[in-house]
């Protein structure tokens, strides 16, 4: 199992599309918060400092709507090593009944702050998110 990350996370007016819900691009908004709190978390001070993130690809399964007030628990892992440069990060936002609103997997990228270049994922820095 990988290392997680939970937080959670109530819905605002600024949130809120003209259907009552919380807006498709929030939820993106969102996916890219948790996962740089949880980078911030768990990652070696000089891996902060020398490394940033960016998303390749997301893929998002909409299964149901949060309205304003509600608070979601967001829970995010990744479940296998890298692959290169690449990491697969999971993601699920889970209602206040319960049930599971909004699922993804979003492929993010490493790149070196100095160069401005993708690299691949080195050994140290991933340790940290592969181990409970």
């Amino acid at each position: 199992m990988s290392s997680t990350y939970t937080t959670h996370i109530t819905a605002g007016p600024e949130h809120i599309d003209i259907l009552g819900h919380v807006n498709n691009a929030v939820w993106v908004q969102w996916m890219e918060q948790v996962a740089t709190e949880h980078w911030t978390r768990d990652a070696a001070p000089e891996h902060l400092d020398a490394y940033i993130w960016v998303v390749t690809r997301h893929e998002i399964d909409y299964r149901g709507n949060v309205k304003q007030g509600e608070t979601v628990t967001a829970r995010s892992w990744i479940p296998q090593g890298p692959r290169g440069a690449r990491f697969d990060r999971h993601m699920e936002f889970i209602g206040p009944d319960g049930k599971v609103k909004v699922a993804a997997k979003s492929t993010w990228a490493i790149i070196d702050k100095e160069t401005g270049r993708i690299l691949r994922v080195p050994p140290d820095v991933a340790a940290p998110f592969l181990a409970d």
